[in-house]
């Protein structure tokens, strides 16, 4: 059973509202209200999306169930919602399953 993130995780990928990898996310001018990594992702992984959180200052979400799952793509560790609405709805519904990352 799919939770709502993964639902709307799903309408980002039907919208085509979503970039996913790393390579897809650097060639991005603008556009990234959400990030979310996977909790399995490497360390240089990790400091990339700490690199693009800071780049687009936008929120960032760690996935602890994975995000291949998630977005149905094989080795996918980092993607980017570019749709604002959508990433308001993810954030707003982030269950025990994904955590908003805090500085420390």
């Amino acid at each position: 059973m799919t939770g709502k993130v993964e639902t709307y995780l799903g309408f980002c990928l039907r919208a085509r509202k979503i970039a996913l990898g790393s390579g897809s996310i650097d060639v991005l001018k603008k556009g990234v209200y959400l990030l979310i990594v996977c909790s399995t992702a490497s360390e240089n992984t990790f400091s990339l999306a700490l690199k693009f959180k800071n780049r687009y200052s936008c929120p960032l979400i760690i996935c602890k169930v994975g995000l291949e799952n998630a977005v149905h793509r094989a080795g996918c560790k980092i993607a980017a919602v570019r749709d604002n609405e959508l990433a308001k709805a993810i954030c707003a519904n982030a269950d025990g399953d994904y955590e908003l990352y805090t500085e420390r």
